[in-house]
């Protein structure tokens, strides 16, 4: 779910580490400024968590993997914490089911903000260890990933008001009209995944070449008005266009739109707003990212053919600017607006299913559940949001989902065979 300089520098860069976590758990709680004791408590759907929850679940990843692991005399602050804010580390034992998160009510908010500036405190003197490092900077980026997942959980809780509840009072500028484009490529072998001396993810490697024949990406998103157009012409009534799955999933869920879609609005942290024609289509699922493409007589990219644009290597381009976009950097409402780079408005769905490298090896110990055992029956999506953090993001990155789910800021870029 990961780019560079403004409020968040990236977790992988060597300068002031100590800042660098100050200003991630800052963020972190400045986006839940907005919300109520009770906003804060929603949970909306088992794939959603409670924001509340977030910010215990990242404390309690430092507590947990540094704290008690490598601070002599560390005691919890809690005991009974962990076993309601482990996620899914079966490692550390036993926790509560996923959907019973929405059940607690306790701790408070007031509570929960308060442990979190006991660890703060705790860590400062571990910021400084070289041999902590690689650890730190993984808890930086799974507090960003988090912030994201913040944003986007507490969006369908307050879709769930009738009322149409704002988390901000913002309106959104209006998305600038882009010119059709591509970033053509002539083929031939890639060498692809985390290449840098900076953080990665244990998922983005190992660097290995694969073989690309010629395509070309579109330099730009598919935008509401086209996906308008798809509507209009029958798009999700036509079994043609769709894949067994997405033709099941569809009638049995009887999606006719992109999450959040009514007629001429849709629904963001800002409340219901009319639907900008311009700006890229986001909410939609793998499955409907591929009838898209179908219908448009295009394709979706591969994860490698997408990797390889934004590493600049479809000839004199220059690399794509991973720092470029809209992408989250204060605590403001996310708004995708538009934008040529293919970093900031979306997560863009691959048709790359989410499988280990070549030589992948998962960390060793409890961290090593981070990744890998989750690659089964999901698909990459590159790029990043504009609920994703700057700093957190770079061409080798990959964001996995299912191939129904849609409450991410997922959008399509289409790609084609030359």
């Amino acid at each position: 779910m990961p780019r560079t300089q403004t409020s968040h520098s990236q977790p992988s860069a060597r300068g002031d580490i100590a800042g660098t976590y100050r200003q991630v758990r800052s963020l972190s709680e400045a986006l839940v400024g907005p919300l109520s004791e009770a906003d804060a408590t929603l949970q909306s759907m088992e794939d959603a968590s409670p924001a509340k929850w977030h910010l215990a679940h990242v404390t309690w990843f430092w507590e947990t993997f540094l704290l008690r692991d490598h601070k002599a005399g560390y005691a919890l602050y809690n005991d009974d914490w962990p076993y309601v804010f482990n996620s899914y580390y079966e490692a550390e034992g036993e926790r509560i089911a996923r959907f019973s998160r929405g059940m607690l009510s306790r701790p408070t908010l007031g509570e929960i903000l308060e442990w979190r500036a006991h660890v703060d405190e705790a860590m400062q003197p571990l910021l400084g260890r070289e041999d902590l490092r690689p650890l730190i900077e993984l808890g930086l980026a799974h507090e960003q990933q988090h912030q994201e997942l913040l944003l986007t959980d507490i969006k369908h809780a307050l879709f769930q008001n009738p009322l149409g509840s704002a988390m901000w009072d913002a309106t959104p500028p209006p998305a600038q009209k882009q010119e059709d484009g591509w970033h053509s490529h002539p083929g031939g072998i890639a060498l692809v995944g985390h290449q840098e001396s900076g953080f990665a993810f244990d998922n983005e490697g190992p660097a290995h070449r694969v073989l690309l024949e010629p395509f070309a990406l579109s330099s730009r998103l598919v935008t509401n008005r086209e996906w308008d157009e798809f509507i209009a012409d029958g798009g999700y009534r036509n079994p043609a266009i769709w894949l067994s799955d997405g033709w099941a999933w569809v009638n049995q869920n009887g999606i006719s739109a992109p999450s959040y879609w009514r007629e001429g609005e849709h629904f963001t942290h800002c409340g219901w707003q009319a639907r900008d024609a311009e700006a890229p289509v986001t909410h939609i699922s793998y499955f409907e990212a591929d009838a898209f493409a179908t219908w448009a007589g295009h394709r979706l990219p591969t994860e490698f053919e997408w990797e390889a644009i934004a590493r600049g290597q479809e000839g004199e381009a220059p690399a794509h600017d991973a720092a470029g976009g809209n992408q989250l950097d204060r605590a403001e409402p996310p708004l995708p607006v538009g934008s040529e780079g293919l970093f900031g408005d979306c997560w863009q769905f691959t048709r790359s299913a989410y499988l280990p490298y070549p030589r992948f090896e998962p960390a060793e110990g409890a961290v090593g559940e981070y990744n890998g055992k989750f690659m089964s029956g999901q698909f990459v999506l590159k790029g990043a949001s504009c609920a994703t953090a700057r700093g957190h993001s770079r061409p080798s990155y990959r964001n996995f989902f299912y191939p129904h789910q849609r409450w991410q800021f997922t959008g399509v870029r289409l790609a084609k065979d030359i």
